[in-house]
């Protein structure tokens, strides 16, 4: 009898997530029909859309108030499709609150819920582990302390994969040139990474560009940048003179080779900076309002960056909302500008990155497959 399986990307990076799986598992399981919310490349691969993962692009607190009616309705659509469907097993990619949401619907029709990335509820909201373990069937784990964590709470079946992130790179994290004190001395190639969102770039690279002029009047610097496709030209055209090399998205491997520095946004590219070894100063600002409940609702005082997150250390400065601005940048690098030893002591750290990040060695494909195929609620 042919199976179908609900899957659930609401964002870019959740669709890339999928990606690292979804070959090997329509390989492995070749009569499941895959259907629900995702991209342009989940379709190529044979994916039914319900949805499109644009219809739930939103950034920040207020842009998701707009969207509440939208949400409301394509849970109720998407439970009432999984039942007369008959769906017995979803997976659902990162997007929390509207997955968490979603899982309770579908686990009081008996639907066998894998949560693929786990919430950073060790952060805020820590009720969303006791949430998780009465509505799901398995949890994927990606930083290393949190299988213990959401153990400790009542989650049953909570499995520590590979960092999705070590797939995207591939063997180009491998053979990373070395980059001794005297060699940055003569030439300090710094990396801008800007974000790609709108308001990120229009925030944050003006005062990268600031700090880099400051810092050439004292060091031999020479500047990339990797540019988004989600963000106008126009907003990069203004500041062009500050880089003499230019990469897209998806040569980012390429720039971080390259690179012996980097200025970065906050998000999943400050991971990439800790994989590729190169010192980041990570930088975050949002929109006034969002700003405003951050700061009145949040109530997390750890770590920012993900690289940081998963030393549970301060290894990049982390320069939030009122502290991005290019004086504090400038001082952030020159730590390492002018310091060996403070240099050659965060290449040693970052050098145990990519260990930390590879998990138990589940097979994540193998894994789902056998939730999938099996007639029983233990696998």
């Amino acid at each position: 009898m042919t199976e179908n399986c609900l899957i659930i990307a609401g964002e870019k990076s959740g669709e890339e997530h999928a990606l690292s799986f979804l070959h090997s598992l329509k390989r492995i399981s070749p009569d499941t029909h895959f259907w629900g919310v995702g991209g342009d490349d989940m379709a190529e691969t044979g994916v039914e859309l319900l949805y499109h993962l644009n219809d739930f692009s939103t950034w920040g607190f207020s842009e998701v108030i707009h969207k509440i009616p939208f949400y409301f309705k394509a849970l109720k659509r998407i439970e009432k499709e999984a039942v007369t469907r008959g769906t017995r097993t979803a997976i659902l990619i990162d997007y929390q609150d509207f997955n968490l949401k979603l899982a309770k619907k579908l686990s009081r029709h008996g639907v066998r819920v894998i949560q693929y990335v786990a919430p950073q509820a060790w952060a805020w909201k820590a009720w969303r582990a006791g949430v998780l373990a009465k509505t799901i069937h398995s949890l994927f784990a990606i930083i290393p302390f949190e299988k213990q964590w959401f153990s400790e709470r009542g989650v049953k079946r909570v499995v520590n994969i590979p960092h999705p992130i070590l797939n995207y790179h591939g063997e180009s994290m491998l053979d990373l040139p070395a980059r001794p004190f005297s060699e940055v001395q003569q030439k300090v190639k710094v990396l801008l990474l800007p974000g790609s969102r709108k308001f990120e770039v229009r925030n944050l690279l003006p005062e990268f560009c600031k700090a880099i002029k400051i810092l050439q009047q004292k060091f031999p610097i020479e500047v990339g940048i990797v540019k988004s496709p989600s963000v106008s030209s126009s907003l990069y055209q203004p500041y062009q003179d500050c880089w003499s090399k230019e990469w897209s998205h998806k040569d980012l491997s390429q720039a971080l080779r390259w690179a012996h520095f980097s200025y970065a946004a906050s998000g999943t590219v400050t991971l990439s900076c800790g994989l590729f070894e190169v010192p980041t100063v990570v930088a975050y600002d949002t929109s006034r309002l969002n700003e405003f409940i951050y700061q009145t609702f949040v109530t997390y005082d750890g770590f920012a960056s993900l690289t940081n997150i998963i030393h549970q250390k301060l290894l990049f400065p982390e320069l939030i909302l009122e502290r991005a601005n290019s004086f504090e940048m400038v001082r952030a690098m020159e730590k390492w500008l002018l310091s060996e030893e403070a240099y050659r002591e965060i290449k040693k750290e970052l050098a145990g990155t990519r260990l930390m990040l590879k998990g138990e060695g589940t097979d994540v494909a193998e894994y789902i497959a056998k939730v999938i195929q099996s007639d029983h609620e233990e696998i």
